[in-house]
């Protein structure tokens, strides 16, 4: 079975119809276009590590290795955010996505 935090496990617990609604609605963006699921994973990865997600970067890392990316693929969409998101932001994504990657 996949990894689940602590805090998604309560929110799925507490609020089951809206934990329910949010997969349907993940699955139809997934199903809304052409990208596969590794594409998909990568951009979701890119657009965590903008945001500086520590949960969302991980998560995305474990997915896309799941998917079929590379730990090389996974480092380099780290790198392509330095000069997008900036240096803080790259490193901070690199530091979590080594800890997925320590655990392969």
């Amino acid at each position: 079975m996949a990894y689940l935090p602590e805090v998604y496990k309560g929110f799925k617990k507490h609020f089951p119809e809206i934990s329910e609604s949010y997969a349907k609605l993940a699955v139809s963006c997934n199903d809304g276009g052409p990208l596969n699921e590794k594409t998909r994973e990568m951009v979701k990865l890119g657009i965590a590590i903008g945001l500086s997600s520590e949960g969302a970067i991980k998560s995305h890392t474990r997915r896309a290795l799941a998917a079929g990316a590379k730990a090389e693929d996974i480092r380099h969409a780290v790198l392509l955010a330095l000069t997008t998101a900036g240096f803080p932001t790259m490193i901070a994504a690199m530091k979590w996505i080594d800890e997925v990657l320590d655990k392969q």
